[in-house]
C-alpha cells in the first residue's frame, strides 16, 4: 500500500469525526484507534491490501468499530476503564461451562443458579451456544442462524444482557461462543445467498460446478467421516456447491471478502456490548482457505484473528478472546498472545487421561516441560473434559523423543477408554472413527471415564473410592497449574454418562451427547453429604477452589515449573511467587508411591494445603493411590 498509515489515519479521523456527538467520546475513541491503527493497517493490508477498494473497505471497518463504541452501554465503558487488562490471569478466575437448557432450562434458570455458582466458587461462566439455530439438526448449537437472537425457548437477547449484568454484580464473567468459521444454512445471509443475491453469495464459498470443490478436496481432511463425509454440499436452491467443512447445514464463511470480515466484526462487537466478557472463537484453524493446502492454521487465519482483536481493544477492551484450536500443540501456541488472550490447553487435558490409563507420567511431564510456557500476557484454560470429544492430540515427536510409538499408543488409549482393553476402568464411547486412518476420539463424562460408572454398577466400594481419587487427582492438577481452571458443570458431583440420547433421533447419530446430560437435581442435593459419592467429590473440589482463590501464588502471572520427581508414576510441578513455592504432586497409580522431596528441598518444613498435614522435606513421603498434595514451603 502506497499511503502511509499515518496519512491514512488522518483521512480516517476526518471521516469518523462526524459520527460522534460527544467530544469526550470522540477523544477516547481516537486515542485508542490511533494507538492501534498502524497494526490494524498492517494486518488488513496483508489480507486485502491488493484490492483497489482497500481504503474504502478499511473505512467501513473503522465505521463499524466506531458505531459499536458509541452504542456501548455506559456500565461497560466503565468496566473498560477500570479493569486490569490481565484480569483473566488472576488466581480468583475459576470457570464453569454448561448448556443453558440442559443445566437450568432457560436463562431465568441460570440466573436462579447464581447462588450455587457462588457456593462452588465460580467467577467465569461459559454458556454453550444459545443462539437461534436450525431444528432438529444443529451440531449442538454450533450452526448459528442469528448471532443477535437467543433461542426463544431459552429467553431473549434482552434477558441475556440482563443476565450478564447480574453475573457481573456477583463477580462472574459471562463467556459465549462465537462461531467464526460458518453459519447455519438458515442464517439470513445464507437465505439471501440461496435466493440468488450475489452480495451474500460472496459471504460464503460457493461454486457453480464441482470443478473447484474437487480440486480443494484433494488436500482436505474429513472432520466427521462417519456421519458427514466430504467438505462440499450441493445446494439445489442456489444451484451452487457450498463449502461445508463440518455438516451440510453449516456453510463456511469467506473471509477473503472484506465485506464478510466487516459483517462478522459487527456481530462480534454486538455481543461484546451485551456484556459478554470472553468470546470463545470456535473452529479458528479453518477460517482461511487456500488451494493446495489443508486449509487449516494458515498464516492468514492468524492475521484475521489478530485484526479482530485489535478492533476489540478499541471498541470493547474489557472483552477478551479464547482460542478453540484443537490441533497440533505447535499450532495451538501460535494463537496465544497476539491473537487470543486465553486458550484451551487440550494437550494437558489429553495427557492427564493418558497418564491415568498408563499409570505413567513421563509423556505428561516431558510435554509439559517443553510446551506449557506461553507469552506473559496470556493464560491457559486448563480442563479435564469439555462438551466435545477427547482426541489424542499429543505430538508424535514428543512420543518419539522418549521412545513411545505414537500410533500404537493412540490405539491403546482408544481401546482403554472404550473398555476393550483388559482391566480398563473406563466407560467411554468411540467417536469419529476413520477407517482409512484408524483415527478415533473418545466420549464420556469425567466420572464415567475415571471408572465411577463401572464401580457403581458393580457395587465395589474400593473401586468407587479409587474412581473418586482419580477425579480429584486430575482436578487438583488443573486447579493448581498456571491458567484458568474450567469445570464442565456436573463433574463436580460425579455426573455419569447419559445414554438417553440414543432414543432421540436428533442426537442419536452423535454420541458426544452421552456426556452432555441434564443436570441431576437429586445428585446436586447430595453435595453436602460427605458420605455420598456426590459429597465426596464436591467437598474436595470446593475446597481446592477456595484455596486457589485465597492464594495469589496460583495466579497465571506466576510461573509453573514441571519437575522430574524421580518416580515415573507421579506428576510434579512447582508454582513460585518470589521466595514462596508450592509443590503439586499427583499419583497416577493405583499403588502408593514415594515422593522424595530431598531432590528439591532440604531442611524445610512443608504443609499440604489440602489436608493441613505437616511434612519434613528430608523424610520420604508416601502418596496413596491417586493421592494429591499441594505442598507449601
Amino acid at each position: 500500500m502506497m499511503v502511509s498509515s499515518r496519512d491514512l489515519w488522518q483521512v480516517m479521523r476526518e471521516r469518523l469525526s462526524t459520527l460522534f456527538s460527544e467530544e469526550a467520546q470522540r477523544s477516547l475513541f481516537f486515542t485508542r484507534m490511533e494507538g492501534h491503527f498502524a497494526s490494524l493497517v498492517d494486518l488488513l493490508s496483508s489480507l486485502y491490501g491488493e484490492r483497489p477498494d482497500f481504503v474504502e473497505q478499511l473505512e467501513r471497518i473503522c465505521v463499524t468499530t466506531a458505531q459499536a463504541f458509541i452504542e456501548r452501554p455506559l456500565a461497560l465503558h466503565m468496566l473498560d476503564a477500570s479493569r486490569d487488562e490481565r484480569w483473566f490471569q488472576s488466581e480468583r478466575v475459576v470457570g464453569g461451562v454448561c448448556y443453558v437448557d440442559l443445566y437450568a432450562g432457560n436463562l431465568a434458570g441460570i440466573r436462579a443458579r447464581i447462588p450455587y455458582f457462588e457456593e462452588l466458587g465460580l467467577t467465569y461462566l461459559h454458556l454453550m451456544p444459545l443462539f437461534r439455530m436450525p431444528v432438529p439438526f444443529n451440531d449442538g448449537g454450533y450452526a448459528v442462524s442469528s448471532f443477535r437472537e437467543v433461542r426463544p425457548e431459552l429467553g431473549t437477547m434482552e434477558e441475556l444482557a440482563e443476565l450478564a449484568t447480574e453475573l457481573r454484580a456477583h463477580g462472574i464473567s459471562l463467556v459465549l461462543d462465537f462461531v467464526m468459521n460458518h453459519t447455519s444454512d438458515e442464517h439470513e445471509w445464507a437465505l439471501r445467498a440461496k435466493a440468488g443475491d450475489t452480495v451474500y453469495q460472496g459471504y460464503y464459498w460457493m461454486f457453480p460446478d464441482e470443478t473447484m470443490p474437487r480440486r480443494y478436496s484433494q488436500t482436505l481432511r474429513e472432520i466427521f467421516p462417519e456421519h458427514a463425509p466430504g467438505s462440499f454440499t450441493y445446494v439445489a436452491e442456489a444451484q451452487r456447491w457450498v463449502w461445508t467443512t463440518f455438516h451440510p447445514y453449516q456453510w463456511d464463511l469467506n473471509y477473503a471478502n472484506p465485506a464478510l470480515f466487516n459483517a462478522m466484526l459487527g456481530e462480534m462487537l454486538f455481543l461484546a456490548n451485551q456484556g459478554v466478557e470472553v468470546l470463545r472463537l470456535d473452529a479458528v484453524p479453518f477460517i482461511w482457505k487456500q488451494l493446495g493446502t489443508n486449509c487449516e492454521n494458515l498464516p492468514q487465519a492468524h492475521e484475521l484473528i489478530a485484526a479482530f482483536n485489535v478492533l476489540m481493544r478499541v471498541a470493547a477492551p474489557a472483552t477478551v478472546f479464547k482460542a478453540e484450536a484443537i490441533v497440533h500443540p505447535d499450532e495451538i501456541a501460535k494463537y496465544i498472545g497476539r491473537e487470543c488472550e486465553i486458550s484451551y490447553n487440550p494437550l494437558l487435558m489429553v495427557l492427564l487421561w493418558e497418564a491415568l490409563a498408563t499409570t505413567e507420567t513421563r509423556l505428561l511431564q516431558y510435554s509439559m516441560k517443553k510446551r506449557f510456557a506461553i507469552p506473559a500476557n496470556a493464560a491457559w484454560v486448563n480442563y479435564v473434559r469439555s462438551h466435545d470429544d477427547i482426541g489424542w492430540g499429543f505430538a508424535n515427536e514428543d512420543c518419539a523423543e522418549i521412545g513411545i510409538d505414537a500410533w500404537g499408543h493412540r490405539n491403546f488409549l482408544n481401546d482403554f477408554y472404550t473398555g476393550r482393553f483388559g482391566g480398563s476402568f473406563a466407560n467411554g464411547l468411540p467417536f469419529g472413527y476413520n477407517p482409512q486412518t484408524n483415527d478415533m476420539r473418545i466420549c464420556g463424562t469425567t466420572a464415567s471415564l475415571a471408572g465411577l460408572e463401572q464401580a457403581l454398577h458393580r457395587g465395589d466400594t474400593v473401586a468407587i473410592g479409587l474412581a473418586i481419587q482419580r477425579i480429584l487427582a486430575i482436578m487438583g492438577v488443573i486447579f493448581a497449574a498456571g491458567g484458568i481452571p474450567l469445570l464442565y458443570l456436573g463433574d463436580e458431583v460425579g455426573t455419569l454418562n447419559d445414554y438417553g440420547y440414543q432414543h432421540d433421533s436428533s442426537k442419536s447419530y452423535d454420541n458426544r451427547w452421552v456426556h452432555r446430560p441434564f443436570a441431576n437435581e437429586e445428585t446436586l442435593k447430595q453435595r453436602h453429604d460427605a458420605a455420598s459419592v456426590a459429597g465426596r467429590i464436591f467437598g474436595p473440589i470446593q475446597h481446592m477452589i477456595a484455596l486457589r482463590k485465597a492464594n495469589a501464588i496460583f495466579a497465571a502471572t506466576w510461573p509453573t515449573y514441571w519437575l522430574d520427581s524421580g518416580n515415573g508414576h507421579l506428576a510434579l510441578f512447582m508454582r513460585q511467587m518470589g521466595q514462596e513455592a508450592i509443590y503439586v504432586a499427583a499419583n497416577f497409580s493405583a499403588q502408593s508411591q514415594m515422593l522424595d522431596m530431598r531432590r528439591f528441598a532440604t531442611n524445610m518444613r512443608m504443609t499440604d494445603m489440602l489436608s493441613e498435614t505437616m511434612y519434613e522435606s528430608d523424610q520420604p513421603m508416601m502418596l496413596p493411590p491417586y493421592g494429591l498434595v499441594w505442598l507449601r514451603c
